[in-house]
């Protein structure tokens, strides 16, 4: 498959403010978006004066709409010099990344109070390092277990220098986090021990594994080895992803195979409604994730819930649906104090291109107009009334 040019894609670096008065208007009081760090850093150890300026008046035109700005500092992309060392597995990597995330906090901290370092590490390694789909594009089990723990301690070392930072400032201290990618995974046959064997053995690794070693300080698995971490406890909350469930089927004794294969039904029920790229909707799945992550005690953001879709009734009813599982997860117990839905408005999805549609409001990508769907009307009226 060739992959789809990005070129403009939803032109939201030069249309920033008057997308921030939309999300106003629908009721937003936080958004979510991230820096390019090839931008504000273009060769290593040199930072761009003007991207930080932009980053800056995008920060501060949120919190002067009174919208609290959630900013990430790597969603996938990477300068071409850090790929040129290796990426994530090259030497010095981490201490890279902690570089541009101090100089980062450094120049732009003064309005930011939460901030997330990496997003959905674990699929990224899943289809950089394993499938071999984005890049680098390598089918190396090996590497891929030297980007897990890479990524880990550039977490760390990228959580301490952003409190450095702020303490250096005499800055209130931030919330640091990650957004992380999870998924509810399901045995294919109900009565098949070695198939509920494959699904909690995804649910460990893809889940719960990147999160458990960053709160101990330890990274403890098979496969991947034991790693002592630059520091215990770099979470200050919890960020999860969450957008469906796959049903997992055991594909036999080796290596991969105790891992499962995704299959699209189970032997005993059909799986739900699918979006435009076939994941199935399934809300019950956030209640689940919620419930799971409350273990560990500390506050939760859903940093991404959404629908690709080109029937906007869906996306209300997507909304209403996994609202609904938050505020049952809420009442019985679970941390959560935030809702993200992903995203805004249509953009370009990395992988899939142009095709998806996840907005609350539509973009023309030839002429970059923006309208507003009747799901984002809706959504304003649930956050006005705190209601569903």
């Amino acid at each position: 498959m060739v992959p789809e040019p990005s070129g403009r894609a939803c032109g939201q670096y030069e249309l920033f403010k008057s997308d921030f008065k939309l999300a106003k208007s629908l009721g937003h009081n936080a958004h979510r978006f991230s820096l390019e760090w090839s931008r504000i850093e273009p060769e290593e150890g040199k930072f761009d004066a003007e991207a930080l300026l932009h980053y800056k008046e995008a920060i501060r035109g949120l919190r002067g709409l009174g919208i609290e700005p959630i900013v990430t500092l790597n969603h996938f992309t990477l300068p071409l010099w850090f790929c040129d060392r290796g990426g994530w597995i090259g030497k010095g990597s981490g201490r890279a990344f902690a570089s541009f995330a101090g100089k980062a906090a450094e120049e732009l901290g003064m309005d930011v109070t939460y901030w997330l370092t990496v997003n959905e590490p674990v699929g990224n390694i899943n289809s950089g390092y394993i499938k071999g789909t984005w890049p680098p594009g390598r089918r190396s089990l090996k590497e891929a277990a030297r980007a897990f723990t890479a990524i880990l301690k550039a977490h760390c070392l990228a959580y301490k220098a952003i409190h450095g930072a702020y303490r250096k400032r005499g800055w209130a201290a931030p919330k640091v986090s990650m957004a992380k990618f999870t998924i509810m995974y399901t045995p294919c046959r109900a009565d098949s021990a070695p198939d509920a064997l494959s699904a909690k053995l995804r649910h460990y690794y893809v889940n719960k594994l990147f999160i458990k070693s960053l709160i101990s300080g330890w990274c403890i698995a098979p496969g991947i080895g034991f790693t002592r971490l630059p520091l215990a406890g770099s979470l200050d909350f919890i960020g999860l992803n969450y957008y469906t469930r796959d049903y997992i089927r055991f594909a036999g004794p080796s290596a991969g195979g105790i891992f499962g294969e995704v299959t699209s039904l189970s032997r005993h029920e059909k799986s739900g409604k699918r979006n435009f790229l076939e994941w199935e909707i399934y809300p019950e799945g956030l209640y689940g994730i919620l419930m799971e992550f409350s273990r560990y005690k500390l506050p939760i953001l859903v940093t991404e819930n959404g629908i690709c879709t080109n029937n906007d009734n869906e996306r209300i009813d997507f909304i209403k649906s996994h609202l609904g599982e938050v505020s049952r997860a809420i009442s019985d117990g679970a941390p959560v104090f935030g809702y993200l839905y992903w995203s805004l408005i249509d953009n370009f999805e990395w992988a899939h291109g142009y095709g998806p549609r996840f907005g609350l409001i539509e973009v023309d990508y030839t002429t970059q107009k923006r309208m507003v769907r009747p799901s984002a009307r809706i959504y304003a009226d649930i956050i006005k009334r705190n209601n569903i």
